[in-house]
């Protein structure tokens, strides 16, 4: 049979495992036993073909991605706190999402195209101004994940992120997915949502520098609503370059893979057993065998 498609998150000790239409997160709990909670997903990409469309597909990716990756993270602080309470409702999700969206829209938004206005002035030429904005939110960007890969709970996502990277090798490898398998895999994985992230801001700066440079209250409209076009731009950069084997493609990939250096840690093996649990839990029956 073909193998199936995953992919996954690290969530707060824990990890989270997706396949088309099936998630399962895995956390291991203060107890020190791993809870697992395994849903089935529907994506608008099955009820609607327009969104299964290229260049449509990635934003409404880049939009399931972050809610069940909300919810993932939910799970694992109810577990965590052993608050039945503590799992966000559906109205929480969306609070969150809309807050981080705007927070996230300040940052690498409205504050780039400000800092690019007192450095520079608005009299040079837009391309230039354009382009010295994206550079600065390339910079930011960088400098975001390189501040917080400095926390101490960071890091040991990051080290479940590594976990989440080096299960799915090894399942793509066809090896059982046992801990000594796990350990000796890579933990840089071409296809992760760290090397996304970063076309989207380096696609951002080609497609802004052609947009001209209106006033600050248009710059930052038209930048946001650019971002689903961006998204769907560089999901289809990303699947092209993941396929391709040819020397171009892999000096374009390679900016992604350096970036995830800092956004994974090598794991423990307690760790690859609960990547292990959620990956297992989430493939069909005959595959995970």
């Amino acid at each position: 049979m073909d193998k199936v498609l995953v992919g996954g998150q690290a969530v707060i000790e824990g990890v989270m495992m997706r396949r088309e239409n099936m998630c399962s997160v895995a956390v291991r709990n203060l107890d020190g036993e791993i809870a697992v909670e395994t849903k089935k997903v529907t994506s608008l990409r099955e009820k609607y073909k327009v969104f299964d469309l290229p260049f449509i597909r990635g934003a409404v990716v880049l939009f399931e991605s972050l809610i069940i990756g909300m919810k993932a993270l939910s799970f694992s602080g109810k577990i965590l706190t052993k608050d039945e309470e503590e799992e966000m409702t559906d109205k929480d999700i969306a609070i969150t999402t809309v807050v981080a969206f705007i927070l996230a829209g300040a940052i690498f938004v409205v504050l780039p195209t400000q800092a690019t206005h007192f450095m520079i002035g608005e009299d040079a030429d837009p391309f230039w101004l354009n382009t010295v904005e994206g550079a600065i939110r390339l910079l930011l960007f960088l400098a975001y994940v390189a501040g917080i890969s400095l926390m101490k709970d960071i890091r040991r996502v990051f080290m479940y992120h590594g976990a989440e990277h080096k299960t799915i090798y090894c399942y793509e490898k066809d090896l059982p997915l046992t801990v000594e398998n796990i350990r000796v895999q890579k933990r840089i994985h071409p296809r992760c949502g760290t090397s996304f992230l970063l076309l989207v801001a380096i696609i951002s700066t080609v497609i802004f520098a052609f947009t001209g440079w209106p006033d600050l209250v248009t710059r930052i409209v038209s930048r946001l609503a650019l971002l689903p076009v961006i998204a769907g731009i560089s999901y289809e950069v990303l699947k092209l370059l993941a396929k391709s084997d040819n020397i171009i493609a892999k000096v374009l990939v390679m900016p992604g893979l350096w970036l995830q250096y800092l956004t994974t840690r090598e794991p423990t093996d307690d760790m690859l057993e609960v990547a292990a649990k959620a990956l297992t839990e989430v493939l069909p029956k005959e595959a995970a065998a």
